[in-house]
């Protein structure tokens, strides 16, 4: 029986050994404790993980954004504003210095006559609207006669022509060199001519009128030297009779 007491005694104590140990041992292994992060608690079932530390840091700069600011409009619309106008005037410029000698008979001769018959009022000239006017303006009261301004033959002869609306073409050659007047904005139901026919300077083809897109009665004249547009009013003070 003594052996059994001293076992049973052995038990005892070390139960009570363990009891007081265990304890103290963990309190003392986590004294200081370190604070676990969102990271670290995530890590485990996180499929990829990013800290900030490897983040790739991306330089941003003026083209990485678009400002939406009303200023920052305004300045980008008159900027665009200015570059148009600048076009323009380059553009004036260039179709104002085509070189051509705008004297290709001699005037009076009866040659080249003045496209309208009776008073008439210039308006917009070659060049103007920033260049994109190809032709004079001439004013005049519908039903006024519009005549041939030189021998030639008729290319086109058509009451809806586009913009020009109601309108003559005639393929001429004068000294050598082709040209082709145009007579635009004419009233429906004039044209004189058709297609193919040969018509003489002076000839009528057509009344004064506001077709296509037009605000006013007149006459749209565009002249052509050898497919380039010339001037059509100094064409006709250099040549006309």
């Amino acid at each position: 029986m003594r052996p059994v007491r001293s076992l049973a005694v052995l038990a005892i104590v070390s139960g009570l050994i363990a009891t007081v140990a265990l304890p103290a041992y963990g309190a003392w292994q986590n004294t200081n404790p370190e604070p676990l992060t969102l990271q670290q608690v995530a890590l485990d079932d996180a499929q990829s993980l990013i800290v900030a530390s490897d983040a790739t840091q991306t330089q941003l700069d003026r083209n990485s954004y678009a400002a939406t600011t009303q200023e920052e409009i305004d300045r980008r619309k008159a900027a665009e504003a200015a570059e148009a106008a600048a076009a323009r005037a380059r553009t004036s410029a260039s179709v104002a210095s085509v070189p051509f000698d705008y004297s290709m008979i001699t005037p009076g001769s009866g040659t080249v006559r003045w496209p309208v018959g009776g008073p008439f009022t210039v308006t917009d000239r070659f060049g103007d609207r920033g260049g994109a006017h190809m032709g004079t303006d001439m004013v005049a009261a519908g039903g006024t006669p519009v005549y041939a301004s030189v021998d030639g033959a008729v290319s086109v002869s058509q009451d809806s022509y586009g913009a020009y609306g109601v309108t003559v073409v005639i393929e001429s050659i004068l000294n050598g060199q082709r040209v082709r007047t145009v007579y635009p904005h004419m009233q429906t139901g004039s044209r004189q001519v058709t297609v193919g026919q040969t018509v003489t300077a002076g000839q009528t083809i057509g009344l004064v009128g506001s077709t296509g897109r037009s605000t006013a009665n007149h006459l749209h004249f565009e002249v052509y030297v050898d497919d380039t547009a010339v001037d059509s009013l100094v064409w006709l003070q250099a040549n006309a009779g």
